[in-house]
């Protein structure tokens, strides 16, 4: 399984930089957002697969820590979510703006001829 994570990590990753390096303004964004989806999926994964173990306990005693999901990288992953809402956002009313200003959706301004 971790194979399979670490092969869907790179390929978000990858496609994500071979958009950044794109020309028009919407592509650069859509790179931006499979990094940080790269990123959030990484941050996951490292807090351990664990499918069907509680996140916190309650118990009085010794705690085994392998008998439980580490809840801070669920935690980091959806602040890192919101984060990632509000600058995309952010990133489109930037590029709607240029795009206004300049007439073009080109990341440096001028249409190639």
């Amino acid at each position: 399984m971790e194979a399979v994570m670490a092969i869907a990590m790179g390929v978000m990753f990858g496609s994500g930089v071979w958009l950044l390096l794109r020309p028009r303004t919407f592509q650069v964004i859509t790179g931006l957002l499979l990094i940080s989806y790269a990123v959030n999926l990484f941050i996951f994964i490292m807090g351990r697969l664990s499918i069907n173990q509680p996140p916190l306990t309650l118990a009085e005693g010794t705690i085994d820590p392998a008998l439980y999901a580490d809840p801070m990288p669920q935690a980091l992953v959806l602040t890192a979510i919101v984060i990632g809402f509000a600058t995309t956002a952010l990133y489109l009313v930037v590029m709607i703006g240029a795009r206004g200003l300049t007439g073009t959706d080109h990341v440096d301004g001028k249409e190639p001829h």
